[in-house]
């Protein structure tokens, strides 16, 4: 089902790309922020492209980012996020039932619990996307000190902090 070879290889492509260390992080960690957003079918792509286009940051790695959040782990994220939600509100957190992962049960989820759901959210989004950047940040400079081409590249863009042309 999964060929590791070929995810290990997309990764090796998206960590060498020709851009400073934290333009591509940025990009990514903006699309680790809008992983974490409740789940409307078809939305984190496209806001993850709106996203790379009005901020101007890499829209491979927007994208990558965005797609942190699988269909696996999207329950216990809201979850998760809705009782941090309820908690910092100071609510109690109401117990819920997920029917099913179709549309008319998320919107069902949403519209009841929005408030707590989208603050909690916003929260592990901001948590997530803040170590997502450091940790990406430090893949990319690591990953490029393989190859004595990239190596120096990167270390003239972190001295310059900004691209090269």
């Amino acid at each position: 089902m999964f060929n590791r070879d070929k995810i290990t290889h997309r990764i090796k492509e998206i960590l060498s790309l020709d851009s400073h260390p934290g333009h591509i992080a940025a990009g990514f960690s903006a699309g680790v922020f809008i992983s974490f957003t409740p789940p409307i079918p078809g939305m984190h792509t496209v806001l993850a492209v709106a996203v790379a286009f009005l901020f101007r940051l890499n829209k491979l790695t927007c994208l990558a980012g965005a797609w942190v959040n699988t269909p696996l782990t999207v329950i216990p994220s809201l979850f998760a996020s809705y009782k941090l939600g309820a908690f910092v509100l100071g609510r109690p957190a109401t117990s819920f039932h997920l029917a099913g992962l179709d549309w008319q049960s998320i919107r069902t989820l949403l519209l009841n619990h929005a408030e707590p759901l989208l603050l909690g959210c916003s929260l592990i989004g901001f948590a997530a996307a803040v170590a997502a950047y450091f940790i990406c940040y430090a893949l990319v400079v690591f990953s490029r000190r393989k190859d004595a081409t990239l190596a120096e590249l990167t270390r003239e863009m972190e001295e310059v902090g900004e691209e090269l042309e």
